[in-house]
């Protein structure tokens, strides 16, 4: 038998994987978890944010739009704080943040110190899921790096799940403070658990120092980043595929369902359960698909923004008042592949760039989907105020944000395939044969 190994400097030997990286993996993973938990959590909350605070549709968006535009400005720094630092580092302060949000929201008096917390949050936030990312190319052969994103965002929207079903219920059970303050503890769990196990790389697998600093160095990170089509493409799916399950999980879903189309408060929680159920299973099966068939990542992103759209049209165009139980059924478990989908978006940006761009790379692909995010629950709340209330012109913002995101992707799809050809020419001249 043969192998072949690269002999670039900077690039560090395939990592072993095994039971070791799968631990450290799973303490990182589980900083995400309870990240999206505390993200995730006014989802539930929206219309008792609105009461309690005494604000119309556009303040109520504004919660998550501060928390969206400061995960998405702190994006390209995390990245090049991960390249820096390291995963760990990043990853303490993150915990230490969002926690701190958790729980100043929770005894917030008023909506300015609420906005506050919020927006600390989603600084501690925005630190964790390209750590996480960082940690799984550290620690598993790059082979399964598909695998291990998609499992990282079923990790994530298992946080959703625990949002819609753990937070929901405190929320009414015990109130609004004991809820989110109680909820905050599990910050301090996996802060405890990360300091005690978590480890940058395993032994032997360590990075190639990387002597740049200052302001010429996150020049040249982003400048290098940015110039390959394999990033701006993987921004771009992000961007399309994202946002119409986020604004739906994050914000507008329960209103939606409950005000617009007539549902109970229990009936709409189970369907936003559905979202994050359809979202876990879909995950699976994107992350083999991918790695196994890797000319399946555009057609499996193309497909779900069409399905998407379709099926968001034909509720918001529905004849009557309401849409039909198994119409909004349909909408949410397709909005399940809107997360999978948008983990597409990294598997063009992650073979565009070496070992020591990813942290940076990872960012630029993040900030996509939380862009469009941003957009589109300003939008939606606005039109809401503008029309009184009216769902079906406020929500007709998510077409002209898919459309936008189409047009860029097909522009930048011949040349990130054109490039990463290249880039696997040179890459196999590069390598030596090596008996084993």
């Amino acid at each position: 038998m043969s192998s072949y190994r690269s002999t670039a400097p900077a690039l560090p030997g395939d990592p072993p994987g095994g039971r070791r990286a799968v631990t450290v993996w799973s303490v990182g993973v589980s900083v995400y978890f309870v990240a999206v938990i505390f993200r995730t959590s006014l989802g539930v909350a929206g219309l008792d944010a609105a009461d309690r605070f005494h604000v119309n549709a556009s303040a109520l968006s504004t919660f998550s739009i501060l928390q969206l535009l400061v995960y998405a400005g702190m994006q390209i720094p995390v990245g090049l704080m991960v390249d820096r630092l390291g995963t760990k580092k990043v990853l303490t302060l993150g915990v230490v943040l969002f926690t701190i949000g958790q729980l100043g929201f929770a005894l917030s008096p008023s909506y300015g110190t609420a906005l506050a917390s919020r927006a600390l949050l989603g600084c501690g936030d925005a630190m964790t899921f390209i750590s996480v990312l960082r940690l799984g190319t550290r620690w598993f052969p790059a082979r399964r790096g598909p695998l291990v994103a998609q499992l990282a965002g079923l990790v994530g929207m298992a946080g959703n799940l625990v949002s819609t079903l753990v937070i929901a219920r405190l929320l009414h059970g015990v109130g609004w403070t004991a809820a989110f303050a109680g909820s905050s503890l599990a910050g301090v769990v996996v802060l405890v658990l990360m300091l005690a196990f978590l480890k940058d790389h395993p032994e032997g697998h360590e990075p190639e120092p990387f002597p740049h600093r200052g302001a010429a160095y996150v020049r040249r990170q982003i400048v290098a980043s940015w110039r390959e089509p394999g990033t701006r493409l993987g921004l771009w799916v992000h961007f399309t595929t994202q946002f119409p399950a986020m604004v739906f999980l994050l914000l507008w879903g329960l209103p939606f369902l409950v005000e617009a189309q007539g549902l109970s408060r229990a009936a709409a929680g189970e369907l936003l359960t559905l979202v994050v159920l359809s979202n876990m299973l879909i995950g699976l099966v994107y992350g083999q698909v991918v790695a196994r068939h890797h000319a399946a990542r555009l057609p499996l992103a193309l497909g779900t923004v069409l399905s998407t759209a379709v099926v968001w049209a034909a509720v918001l165009a529905w004849p009557a008042d309401h849409a039909p139980a198994w119409l909004l059924t349909v909408l949410c478990a397709v909005l399940g592949a809107c997360g999978p989908a948008s983990m597409i978006g990294f598997d063009f940006a992650r073979p565009a760039n070496p070992p020591e761009r990813q942290g940076t790379a990872s960012g630029i692909t993040n900030m996509g989907g939380f862009v469009a995010s941003m957009t589109t629950l300003l939008a939606v709340g606005v039109l809401l105020d503008a029309t009184g209330g009216d769902y079906s012109v406020a929500f007709s913002a998510v077409f002209v944000l898919q459309a936008l995101g189409l047009t860029q992707i097909l522009r930048l799809r011949g040349q990130a395939a054109r490039r990463e050809r290249e880039r696997l020419v040179a890459s196999r001249v590069e390598t030596v044969h090596v008996p084993v």
